[in-house]
């Protein structure tokens, strides 16, 4: 088993090829399907693979980072709303309490349900479940502009987060059934930035929106909301014919590329683009498992600071001394550098597998950003410090995603995990909503000082902890010291175990 582990895991990468073949490494996994490229050259598998890869990329990332867009710029935009009249009109005024009321009950209902998403995911088929619940969180984003009081703003953003709550772990947990662990970073990396993309774009498009202030005797406010949730509503009607299922039922795979697809997958030990059917044993090997928290540790580091910033970067610009439309405008350049960076941490991650040293390299960008913001020099060393902070927070999302997913296999063990690490760092948001006090303005310490430790303690620390209990981990299954977990057992009943499997080699 140590010599499959160092043989397989180390060429994971790419298809093995005929000389591989021939040492048994297709005996191995004696379940693969038929390879339809049996007797081509090395070379001619890798056109092939990069070709299939590519219609992978073009067919299910550019449509997901939409929706990933719409959804991060729904949830975020009351912060820009805040700016253009939300709070005066619904007679909040300066009660701060009932506003970061209506920010916390968001978080409280997306965290509650999003454990339980990636089940009905896997059952519904991600064609039907993705855009189902798009529609209904722009039918909500749709009547948020109608709502005249406190009260209906709580009750709006209660539903919002309940028909959000499946999205962003459904489309990693889908993502991860299409591509092998070392080709999961940069597409999971791509499809998070467009929550950058969405902080860029909310406050180019609230800018522009707010200039409706008056039509139909309603605020620039309630436009934003009106106009972005009917867009939602239109995509996710689209996207009954957008959103693919998964590899074994896709219908947009040939049978042959289907058999290239699934076979990747499973050489790089992965089963979970096949059908399972659910058992409460995978839901309790996932709390089982010490991933599922030390994931959740580090992932409420990165998420807990990244709805701070997210939510309060409007404001926070506005009481360096800008305008409503020009503090909007100036919260675009933070989330475009975030964008960038998320994208080539993806894509370096994937390269040398080290996830966990991006991780930290990251924290230690956040913690230089909102120290900048703490010690409140004049508004340029301000604003520098919400770049650096961006810059640390937001490709630690993906990034964190990405390595959860990679080190945990099972078809309903990784979706479960992924919604209780998701779920957890979402239920921080309740605390960002309400760390940002009106009373502490302009500096804000109390709220730089709790983000900057959830960098240091969760994101920092955690990623730490994790890093060496994988290290230590990997030295005992390379050194085959786990090697009696199969003892007796057969090859399917070795393949249940996951990532329990002495030869599956935990990502860094």
């Amino acid at each position: 088993m140590k010599d499959l582990a160092e043989h397989v895991d180390g060429d994971s990468d790419r298809t093995p090829s005929n000389e591989e073949k021939e040492v048994g490494v297709d005996a191995i996994y004696s379940d693969l399907p038929p390879d339809p490229d049996a007797g081509l050259s090395d070379e001619e598998r890798a056109r092939i693979d990069k070709k299939l890869l590519w219609k992978l990329d073009l067919k299910l990332i550019p449509w997901l980072c939409l929706l990933y867009l719409c959804s991060f710029l729904d949830r975020t935009n009351i912060g820009n709303a805040k700016l253009d009249g939300l709070t005066q009109d619904l007679g909040i005024g300066t009660d701060q309490s009932a506003y970061n009321a209506a920010l916390s009950i968001f978080f409280v209902s997306y965290s509650l349900f999003e454990p339980l998403t990636n089940i009905l995911l896997k059952r519904l088929r991600p064609s039907i479940f993705i855009p189902a619940i798009m529609v209904l969180w722009g039918v909500v984003m749709t009547l948020m502009g109608a709502c005249t009081n406190a009260s209906g703003l709580m009750a709006a953003r209660f539903f919002l987060g309940l028909a959000e709550a499946g999205l962003f772990p459904g489309v990693n947990y889908y993502l991860s059934c299409w591509y092998k662990r070392s080709e999961f970073g940069i597409r999971a990396a791509i499809f998070f930035s467009a929550a950058a993309v969405a902080g860029s774009f909310g406050g180019l498009l609230a800018a522009a929106i707010n200039l409706m202030a008056g039509v139909g005797k309603k605020g620039g406010w309630a436009w934003i909301f009106i106009l972005e949730g009917l867009a939602t509503v239109l995509i996710g009607i689209a996207s009954f014919w957008m959103v693919h299922d998964f590899p074994d039922e896709a219908t947009f795979l040939s049978d042959v590329d289907r058999a290239r697809v699934i076979r990747r997958l499973k050489l790089d030990k992965q089963s979970s683009a096949e059908h399972e059917e659910f058992k409460m044993e995978y839901f309790w090997a996932s709390v089982k498992d010490w991933k599922t928290w030390t994931g959740a540790m580090i992932y409420m580091g990165c998420d807990g600071a990244l709805y701070a910033f997210s939510l309060f970067l409007p404001s926070i610009i506005a009481e360096l001394g800008y305008a409503s439309t020009k503090a909007q405008l100036l919260s675009v350049p933070p989330y475009a550098a975030a964008a960038i960076l998320t994208i080539f941490v993806g894509w370096f991650a994937d390269r040398t597998r080290q996830r966990g040293i991006c991780n930290i390299a990251c924290s230690f960008l956040g913690l230089i950003g909102f120290s900048m913001l703490i010690a409140g020099k004049g508004a340029g060393v301000s604003y520098a410090g919400t770049f650096l902070g961006a810059l640390g927070i937001y490709p630690c999302i993906a990034n964190t995603i990405s390595w959860t997913s990679n080190n945990v296999e099972g078809v309903y063990k990784r979706g479960i995990t992924l919604g209780f690490v998701i779920g957890w760092g979402n239920l921080n948001g309740v605390v960002s909503s309400n760390i940002y006090r009106a009373k502490d303005a302009p500096r804000y310490l109390p709220g730089h000082g709790t983000v900057l430790g959830y960098l240091g303690v969760f994101l920092l620390g955690g990623s730490l902890l994790q890093e060496f209990l994988l290290r230590r981990e990997n030295k005992m299954r390379l050194s085959g010291k786990r090697d009696h977990w199969i003892e007796g057992k057969n090859h399917s009943e070795i393949e249940l175990l996951g990532d329990k499997r002495p030869d599956f080699i935990y990502t860094l």
